[in-house]
């Protein structure tokens, strides 16, 4: 991937093309965030960003689909410490691309610092194919309240 462009937003749109067409039945999903389990006796996952319906940006979601060998549907998958290293260090080219933000390798950034201070804490990769699929876990359910302002049955 050495000849691809991460520089602009187009080149990584290429990447995300080229990535998602490497995942047998790639399905951009609607929704998808990294969550982190409470700290506290709060049962509410921790969820530095959001990735919301209509978002135009799926290269996180691809990155974290190709690391951990998922296809997009709806899932929780447990994300552990070495994962999401590998998912930060397969993004991290994208910060070349200045025309946008990169809220997605922040908030990464952010899980791995928690992660570090908190060994008791887990990481979770959440991936809404369909708002209207069933909940996957309380994580998932933290996810679409979130985007959606109601709480899901889990």
């Amino acid at each position: 991937m050495s000849d691809l462009d991460w520089s602009t937003p187009e080149g990584l749109a290429a990447i995300r093309t080229h990535l998602a067409a490497q995942i047998d039945g790639w399905q951009a999903p609607e929704a998808y965030a990294v969550a982190l389990s409470p700290a506290s006796s709060s049962p509410e996952w921790v969820l530095p960003h959001v990735n919301a319906p209509g978002g135009r940006h799926q290269l996180p979601a691809v990155v974290l689909a190709t690391i951990l060998g998922h296809d997009g549907s709806t899932a929780s998958l447990p994300l552990s410490r070495t994962d999401l290293e590998a998912a930060v260090a397969s993004l991290e080219p994208a910060e070349a691309c200045t025309a946008m933000g990169h809220p997605n390798l922040a908030a990464w950034r952010a899980v791995l610092h928690e992660l570090d201070g908190n060994p008791a804490r887990e990481a979770v990769a959440v991936f809404v194919a369909d708002l209207g699929d069933p909940v996957t876990s309380e994580a998932d359910a933290s996810l679409r309240v979130a985007v959606q302002g109601v709480t899901p049955e889990v």
